[in-house]
């Protein structure tokens, strides 16, 4: 049975080990408001929902709920808030016990959803660096899926980038490849090709990343290259650009203090983020799939 509380109401255990160990998974997912339509419109829903599955499975943290479930729990969420403006929805599934040792077996999966405004607005163009702080790797704590833990590795390298006056890191694999942002898939335009880091170069395949991919094939003819590159054809690139739920498609205009081309927004960055724009809004017809309206 689920209910819903406000939050204040609510509390977890000092003592809980998902709290103590971050022993978690969870979803990031974005709602867009279509003011002609007086519509919200959640992007990808199901596909959210069906990593959020993946990422329980892998962790031994199973999700107690089934995506046809959760998305009427997500549903009912954001009318019951009234939702009428663009909106983040974040799923999170902990281990509920409070016992001391940090083992994956107990059956104690606690799951809450709540939604808030975005309190991270980056800025139109990014200057970045790359991070001392190596991206955990596939053997370690799987960044293929997204659990809570793991995102400390992402705040140590947020944190030093900022103290040393950049808006965002990239990550390095111990092989010296391009992984990508903190919390951000990365593209590089270079020589007419575009260019992401495959998966086995530590990232998490991102859905706006695919949605990105999925954009470039069909209104651009451009077929996306998944390779590894290093920092130095990120220097030497025509364009650099992140993607991810939260940030959507934000230019990086400098990293390590080099100056990206020109220092302006790419031509095909800026393209790409016009349309982008109007997916997740349900203003174009061709991508309706991809949005779930609420009201």
């Amino acid at each position: 049975m689920n209910r819903f509380v406000d939050e204040r109401a609510l509390s977890v255990s000092i003592k809980n080990k998902g709290l103590n160990y971050g022993l978690g998974c969870f979803e990031g997912i974005r709602g867009f408001w279509n003011e002609e339509q007086q519509q919200l419109f959640v992007f990808r829903l199901e596909d959210h929902l069906k990593r959020f599955h993946q990422s329980g499975k892998s962790l031994f943290i199973p999700i107690p709920y089934s995506v046809p479930d959760l998305t009427q729990i997500i549903r009912r969420l954001l009318v019951l808030n009234q939702e009428m403006a663009d909106v983040y929805i974040r799923p999170v599934c902990f281990k509920g016990s409070d016992t001391l040792r940090p083992n994956l077996s107990d059956p104690y999966n606690h799951l809450g959803i709540f939604t808030t405004v975005l309190d991270y607005k980056p800025k139109e163009a990014l200057k970045t660096c790359i991070s001392s702080w190596t991206r955990m790797g596939s053997n370690m704590i799987p960044p293929q899926v997204k659990p809570t833990g793991g995102y400390l590795n992402s705040a140590l390298a947020i944190n030093e980038a900022e103290l040393n006056g950049f808006d965002e890191a990239i990550f390095l694999t111990k092989e010296g490849n391009i992984s990508e942002g903190a919390t951000e898939n990365i593209f590089i335009v270079r020589d007419n090709q575009v260019l992401t880091p495959p998966v086995s170069d530590d990232i998490l395949p991102g859905i706006t990343r695919d949605t990105v991919c999925t954009i470039l094939k069909n209104e651009f003819g451009i077929i996306v290259q998944e390779k590894s590159f290093t920092r130095v054809e990120v220097y030497e690139a025509d364009e650099v650009f992140f993607t991810g739920t939260a940030i959507g498609i934000k230019p990086v205009i400098e990293v390590d203090r080099r100056v990206i081309r020109n220092g302006r927004v790419g031509s095909l960055t800026k393209q790409i983020q016009g349309i982008y724009d109007q997916i997740v809004r349900g203003k174009m017809k061709e991508y309706l799939d991809y949005s779930f309206p609420v009201y």
